[in-house]
């Protein structure tokens, strides 16, 4: 069974860097994606990036690409999000998620990250 705990959020100024982690303290077999949506307030939830998690190949949207990094570690326990440039516009709550062939798709909590002007 998949477990998703997020942490690294917090409050940054505006041009800084935040690295967000996501660890699957469950099991890892089965899973074949992982990634991060993000939701502001009175918005809907949106993708941020992804990760297949066979070969560790990232995407990334219009917005993220070039200023955030999906990076995972050799376990494949935790997907990493290397936010640079944050801008006002990035603050949201970030949930984590993995994808499960069995168990479908289990979300985070989320962690919350504001990026002051």
């Amino acid at each position: 069974q998949v477990h998703i705990e997020e942490s690294g959020g917090g409050l940054v100024q505006s041009g800084g860097s935040l690295n967000l982690s996501c660890v699957n303290t469950g099991s890892i077999f089965g899973v074949y994606a992982m990634g991060w949506h993000r939701q502001a307030p009175g918005k809907e939830r949106e993708l941020v990036a992804t990760m297949t998690w066979n070969d560790g190949s990232p995407y990334y949207t219009e917005d993220t690409i070039g200023r955030f990094t999906a990076s995972r570690n050799d376990a494949k326990t935790t997907l990493h999000l290397q936010m640079n440039s944050l801008k006002p516009a990035d603050t949201a709550v970030y949930y984590c998620y993995a994808d499960h062939l069995s168990t479908g798709r289990t979300w985070g909590l989320g962690t919350q990250v504001t990026v002051s002007s």
